[in-house]
């Protein structure tokens, strides 16, 4: 039979929405995720997206890594199944969208609209900043790595220097990482941050949802971003504003998320 698929990306980071009445739960498999993200002979994309529609503005998500692997938690995954909704069930800005995933409820809120494109601002939960100083020593000596949980783990370094890979290898080491890590490289820009991300599963990526909330998480528990100030975390695919709310910790993104164009396999 026929299966029909959608591909979504927030930033270009791309993803193939998978409804579930189409994709039975036992079909969405390693083997899967890793035929249809590759980018030579499948249809390519950082991963998986599979939605379970409970009613029009409620949707349990799954994600799977274009390796196979399955993270609790994807930023620019909910606003791109909030958009996918949106599209789905004629939702207007202003629309509340809560996307259960393996990290709990995530509330997406619909801003703006531009044709298949959405603006969407995401409640990720609450961020955790790791107290206890972290170090690593790669090529260019010792360098301190913030850890902050958002739903799933990040390893966050601010101006960091050396040999990119040789950094992320070492994060990845760390004993406070048992499950992998995702790792932001952070230099400052202007009034925000310019963050490259290395996600597990995936790699180098145009942009990563839950590591521009731990950027600006850390940001703030470092000193070099005030809480309830709107910070821009400038990825490889653009541009997200966060706000990490005073005392709670509460994280607020807001990015956007775009149709590319739908198919069956």
């Amino acid at each position: 039979m026929n299966r029909r698929f959608e591909k979504y990306e927030g930033l270009g980071n791309d993803f193939l929405v998978l409804d579930a009445r189409d994709w039975p739960e036992e079909t969405l498999t390693p083997a899967l995720a890793q035929r249809l993200c590759d980018r030579h002979t499948g249809v390519g994309g950082d991963g998986l997206l599979w939605v379970e529609p409970r009613d029009t503005t409620a949707l349990r998500m799954v994600i799977l890594n274009a390796d196979g692997s399955r993270p609790e938690m994807c930023g620019n995954g909910v606003r791109c199944v909030a958009a996918w909704a949106a599209a789905r069930g004629g939702l207007a800005v202003g629309a509340v969208v809560t996307v259960a995933s393996d990290a709990g409820p995530r509330p997406a809120i619909l801003r703006a609209r531009d044709g298949d494109a959405w603006s969407v601002e995401v409640d990720m939960g609450v961020a955790r900043v790791e107290p206890d100083e972290l170090t690593v020593r790669a090529d260019a000596g010792a360098q301190r790595v913030v850890a902050v949980d958002v739903g799933n783990p990040h390893g966050v370094v601010f101006e960091a220097r050396g040999d990119a890979m040789a950094l992320v290898r070492e994060v990845t080491a760390l004993k406070v990482f048992p499950r992998g890590v995702n790792v932001e490289l952070v230099a400052p820009e202007g009034d925000g941050f310019r963050v490259r991300v290395h996600e597990r599963g995936v790699g180098w990526t145009q942009a990563c949802g839950t590591g521009a909330c731990a950027v600006a998480a850390a940001a703030v528990r470092e000193g070099r971003a005030r809480a309830g100030d709107a910070v821009r975390v400038t990825l490889d695919g653009g541009d997200l504003t966060i706000v990490i709310e005073p005392e709670t910790w509460r994280v607020r993104m807001t990015g956007p998320a775009r149709r590319v164009f739908a198919g069956a396999l």
